[in-house]
């Protein structure tokens, strides 16, 4: 395999945050998985795009409901997976809305926000800590959707091409790799010193009220210490062995990198080298090679309801359901479906109009009693926000939380216990 050498942990790991300037930080404790308690992942999966509503959302709520066009691709699997509709942020702003998908909150309107934009994967990441090789995988096809934010309101872009992640997962990396790794880790080591250094000195000058916001703070920096100690001791560790053969790094046509992509992070669960992954299908890509397809997959998604482009974006949406259908499988045959939260969905509804309202929604799999087609109150004054669901998933991973993004509850309408 062609040597890679631009990807490194780093790229992997900077979406754990180590945001210092920050007063407070999600614990980083990881309960160890019992009999009774199995170990959880999540894996979120985004399309800048949307999918095209009337063929999505099928037309009656509840288990019995008739599958959609594009929802007949997972037919087989509709035990095991919940679709819902009239979920939204309330945000707009059509492309610029989609960074909302994760965050609940578009980038842009961030500014006031203790936690900025963070998206679900990276508060789940910082709930794994390092008890995993990777706190999260961000992967995708191209440049992504600008679906995953650290808490300070960094972007993190994916990985785009599979022969680096399967790199990075699958192939040890050599000594003098290893070595500058742990340069890299032990001069975070020193800054962390110095700055609890500079933190105690001020402890004698301060009122009661901010001795205990110190001591809070205090205690979140010496969960990042632990987490870099774990860091270091993850550098000699073998990494497991992947039972395929290495992948290649040649040039393929986008769309069908995907099936590629989900089996890698398949046996990124499956091998536990993390816990947390993302997926993200950018605002464009190649799609000239499927049958009967001639026009790019955004100008399909600019279809004003043409006839000729509906056809091929059905094609399109056809194919990509066919590779998660295909995913479903490889985590059902990995034993690890039922304990895998799958998110899938998009920060925009309609790429014809721009629509940021009534996004297509779907969990799978975590061993949930999934309810078919739930759909939510369309009333702008009883409207159920999209974070609540994320704020429930958070919960169902572990995370001890009472709020994410605009969320006013939990989501009651389902069980993510």
């Amino acid at each position: 395999m062609k040597k890679l050498s631009s990807l490194n942990r780093r790229q992997f790991l900077q979406g754990s945050g180590v945001a210092l300037s920050l007063p407070t930080f999600e614990s980083f404790a990881v309960a160890a998985a019992t009999a009774d308690k199995p170990l959880r992942r999540i894996l979120a999966i985004g399309n800048h795009l949307g999918f095209h509503p009337p063929a999505f959302f099928p037309e009656t709520a509840g288990v019995n409901y008739t599958s959609s066009a594009t929802l007949k691709n997972i037919e087989k699997h509709r035990k095991n997976f919940t679709v819902f509709s009239n979920l939204d942020h309330g945000t707009t702003g059509g492309h610029s809305g989609v960074n909302a998908f994760l965050t609940g909150i578009r980038k842009e309107d961030s500014g006031g926000f203790p936690e900025k934009n963070v998206s679900l994967d990276q508060v789940a990441a910082e709930h794994s800590g390092s008890a995993a090789r990777f706190p999260s995988i961000t992967a995708g096809l191209g440049e992504g959707t600008d679906m995953c934010w650290t808490r300070s309101g960094v972007r993190i872009p994916p990985v785009n091409n599979p022969a680096r992640l399967f790199e990075a997962l699958f192939v040890e990396s050599s000594k003098a790799q290893r070595d500058l790794e742990r340069q890299r880790l032990g001069q975070r080591d020193s800054v962390l010193d110095a700055l609890l250094e500079s933190a105690n000195s001020l402890y004698g000058n301060l009122n009661g009220a901010d001795r205990d916001k110190l001591d809070q703070y205090l205690t979140s920096v010496r969960e990042v210490e632990r987490r870099l100690q774990m860091s270091k001791e993850w550098l000699d560790k073998p990494k497991p062995n992947p039972g395929i053969k290495a992948v290649g790094d040649e040039e393929r046509m986008d769309i069908e990198e995907l099936p590629l992509f989900f089996d890698l992070l398949t046996l990124a669960l499956q091998t536990d080298s993390t816990r947390v992954a993302t997926f993200e299908i950018p605002i464009g890509f190649t799609t000239s090679d499927l049958e009967n397809v001639d026009v790019g997959y955004h100008g399909l998604s600019h279809h004003s309801k043409g006839e000729h482009k509906l056809e091929q974006l059905k094609v399109v949406e056809d194919y990509i359901f066919a590779q998660v259908n295909r995913l479903f499988d490889g985590l059902q045959q990995a034993e690890i479906f039922d304990n895998t939260l799958v998110v899938l969905g998009s920060g925009m509804s309609d790429g014809s109009k721009h629509s940021n309202k009534d996004l297509p929604v779907l969990l799978a799999g975590g061993g949930l009693k999934h309810r078919g087609h739930v759909i939510c109150p369309a009333e702008n004054h009883k409207r159920v926000p999209l974070s609540n669901l994320w704020l429930s998933s958070l919960q169902w991973f572990g995370v001890e939380r009472e709020s994410f993004g605009k969320s006013n509850s939990t989501f009651s309408q389902m069980d993510l216990s």
